[in-house]
């Protein structure tokens, strides 16, 4: 994980940045409605912007963000993306809806209160369905079937991550493989134009906020890694950069984010082989933990063990994502993929 700076160089926390981690929308609520948008709040840590009079055709585009506590770089990028476009609300040309999704994680800096949000955007959720995480989630998913449901338009999901460990490739997008294959096409051109480097489409769920929107809502969904943890003000700007800058894009409905191009380079392409779940208090993971997101091992090498079960590479070559033998017994404690041409 990042290291913490001394307090003497701390940089300082925007405003802005300090609201949007605090789900207080006030400021964008008031820009917005100003400019005669129609805006809500479906649930706590959630607003709504739609355009007053609904138009056929337009876009629906939900930014997700802190659904970890810990993962803070997603949120500058949001509260900063959000402060541009206030600023100039009409040029806003999508309906949009903004979720926070643990904001008592995110003020205790704390990837979670009680278990992991994004394994519980499912029904099927066992000794965890009374943690306060499955209220959250029962509410997020709420707030999310109503705003698809507005519309016959496109519908997207980006929900916005940094991840525990370093990477291979430092931002990279999981992608359901529920979404249709137009759709898997015209994100694969728009994580082009936001630099995003590697792409890993997966046919499980896990009870991820990116997989409920593509099976439930058919939204052209991704969970994007934008570099690795850190606490607010302590993120790498420079990896969120050109994702900003797509998702103004996308936001203001430029269509040439959405299509290819000969002067951005697409993301390496990945596909998930196997799900590593963790099925007993025996599980032990083969890898250590300095063992980066897209290692790769060969065939026959041992990922991990829980009691008499072996978990062994299957192909050639495949690579490991999301190792982490401290999840709770049923969750997925990590991903094996292999590339694609």
């Amino acid at each position: 994980m990042q290291k913490d700076l001394p307090a003497a160089s701390m940089p300082a926390i925007p405003d802005p940045v300090r609201a949007l981690a605090a789900a207080d929308f006030t400021g964008i609520e008031q820009a917005f409605t100003a400019a005669g948008f129609a805006v809500g709040r479906p649930g706590p840590g959630m607003l709504q912007i739609a355009s007053p009079i609904p138009q056929p055709g337009r876009m629906a585009v939900l930014l997700s963000v802190g659904i970890h506590g810990d993962e803070t770089g997603p949120i500058e990028m949001l509260a900063s993306l959000m402060s541009e476009l206030a600023a100039a609300p009409q040029q806003l040309a999508v309906d949009l809806l903004l979720v926070v999704g643990n904001p008592g994680a995110i003020a205790q800096q704390r990837r979670f209160i009680e278990a992991d949000l994004n394994r519980l955007f499912a029904a099927g959720r066992g000794a965890l369905r009374a943690v306060a995480e499955a209220a959250r989630a029962d509410a997020i998913m709420g707030a999310t079937a109503g705003f698809f449901a507005r519309t016959d338009a496109p519908k997207w999901h980006l929900d916005l991550h940094t991840a525990i460990r370093p990477s291979r490739y430092p931002t990279f997008a999981i992608v359901p493989d529920v979404i249709a294959d137009a759709g898997k096409r015209v994100l694969h051109h728009w994580l082009a134009h936001a630099g995003i480097e590697a792409e890993v489409v997966s046919p499980h769920s896990a009870g991820t906020y990116s997989a409920y929107s593509a099976q439930q809502c058919a939204a052209i969904s991704a969970t994007l890694e934008l570099g690795q943890v850190g606490r607010l003000g302590q993120n790498d700007a420079s990896l969120l950069a050109q994702p900003q800058a797509a998702l103004a894009a996308l936001l203001r409905a430029q269509q040439q984010v959405l299509a290819a191009s000969d002067t951005v380079r697409l993301p390496q392409r990945f596909r998930v082989t196997q799900e590593i779940i963790k099925r007993s208090d025996a599980f032990r993971m083969a890898c250590d933990r300095n063992t980066c997101n897209f290692t790769p091992m060969q065939q026959g090498q041992l990922i991990a063990s829980d009691g008499a079960t072996e978990y062994r590479v299957r192909q050639a070559q495949e690579y490991i994502l999301f190792p982490n033998p401290e999840v709770r017994v049923g969750l997925r404690a990590g991903l094996m993929a292999v590339h694609q041409q």
